[in-house]
């Protein structure tokens, strides 16, 4: 059996989320992807199972927020973000990983994130009616 770092909680531990041997699931990759980044997370001190798909559905669904709430994220902090990830650093574990890859894999996951990094990169609507 695997050492357990300090934090980590086991995989198998009652209650927990991922199974022995759960694969991520990240839609737009292939299996040879996946498993390459499940090899990653399982040899790298920096990662845990199930945090680069963690990661990118947390990326996702933070540069489809209204505008006005990454606002008030950028002004004032987001408490939310320390039990539940904070998506900014998730961002640049993205980076990180597709660094760790084989070419391969890295345009596959470059392709799934930039998805999100084009909405995150979209100008600003005006802010009033008139287009001004």
């Amino acid at each position: 059996m695997p050492r357990k770092r300090p934090g980590q909680i086991r995989a198998d531990a009652p209650g927990s989320h991922l199974a022995t041997g759960a694969k991520p699931v990240i839609d737009g990759l292939s299996s040879r992807a996946l498993s390459e980044i499940s090899h990653l997370e399982q040899t790298r001190n920096y990662l845990h199972p199930g945090d680069v798909s963690t990661a990118v559905g947390l990326w996702k669904n933070y540069v489809h927020q209204p505008e006005r709430d990454l606002w008030h994220d950028d002004e004032f902090g987001n408490a939310h973000w320390y039990c539940c990830g904070n998506p900014l650093e998730s961002r640049a574990l993205l980076d990180t990983v597709l660094q760790a890859l084989s070419p391969r894999s890295a345009r596959e996951l470059r392709k799934v994130v930039s998805r999100s990094d084009a909405v995150w990169n979209q100008p600003s609507p005006p802010h009033d009616a008139d287009g001004r």
